[in-house]
């Protein structure tokens, strides 16, 4: 189909574990291990995708440096896989990829020319798979996250800002990193960033988040802040006083312009998108 004039998609999803929310919408589910090459050929002949959406990653810092076999194995062989097969069926590819392809060792939001630089494994398979859909694919568009939050389906795992919304709920402490900036993106502005980029006839990396550059305490005492909780539980802490066993980047901003310019991307602001997600 022309997705430029055709806004009537039919979609289908998959996933290694079950349909995470049946009867949501007008889809096909199709369960598959993305790691498997031939469980992906097969999906490919029964979707026949104009367009290919890749949010799957293993994307836990801690847990890939210490299980490098299975953050490759899903970062970058799967993703790999998964480009060869758009380039045969002649899909365009857009996967989602991370700010934390950046060393963080700047005072400036990094911009698509910037040259990445990871500190951490996950950020290095990251990289990788970006470098390995440039490389085989004709028609591609790489979109860079940061800090995705939003409310979560029945069987996700939360984000920060609902971690510190449940914690201060409870009237339990909690601690949160004082020296890491980064610009937080609602999972909405993803899927307008993405549906534009279906439909763009460029190819290349994009930056899809928000506008605001924050430290993660910063944004915890905004989620305190509207939703009228007790900030006095929120405390903040260095990186060094955090004592996480994987290194993260110090500032990992990026920067919106390119997507402001190309695909008309305007993300809501940070309040906006916390009173979205709670239903304010």
């Amino acid at each position: 189909n022309d997705l430029s004039r055709n806004r009537a998609y039919q979609t289908t999803g998959c996933s290694l574990h079950d349909d995470l929310c049946p009867r949501s919408g007008d889809y096909r589910f199709i369960r598959t291990d993305i790691c498997d090459p031939q469980a992906v050929k097969r999906l490919f002949r029964e979707a026949r995708p104009d367009v290919v959406i890749n949010t799957s990653a293993l994307s836990v810092p801690d847990y890939c440096e210490t299980h490098h076999a299975e953050a490759d194995a899903v970062n970058i062989t799967a993703v790999e896989h998964l480009a060869e097969c758009c380039k045969a069926e002649g899909s365009r590819f857009i996967h989602l990829s991370t700010d934390f392809v950046f060393s963080g060792h700047t005072d400036r939001l990094y911009t698509e020319e910037d040259v990445p630089a990871p500190v951490n494994y996950y950020g290095y398979t990251k990289l990788e798979g970006e470098r390995r859909i440039a490389a085989i694919c004709r028609d591609y568009a790489i979109a860079r996250v940061v800090v995705v939050y939003g409310a979560a389906l029945p069987g996700q795992h939360g984000n920060v800002l609902q971690l510190v919304a449940n914690r201060l709920r409870n009237n339990e402490a909690v601690r949160v990193v004082s020296d890491q900036q980064r610009t937080p993106t609602f999972v909405g502005d993803i899927s307008q960033g993405v549906e534009r980029l279906a439909n763009h006839p460029q190819s290349g990396i994009y930056h899809l988040c928000g506008s605001e550059c924050l430290t993660i305490a910063d944004i915890a005492y905004r989620v305190a802040d509207i939703l009228q909780l007790d900030a006095s539980l929120i405390h903040p802490v260095t990186t060094e006083e955090m004592q996480e066993k994987t290194p993260r980047p110090r500032f990992s901003g990026l920067s919106i312009e390119k997507a402001r310019r190309e695909l008309a991307y305007r993300p809501h602001t940070l309040d906006e998108g916390i009173r979205v997600m709670f239903g304010i």
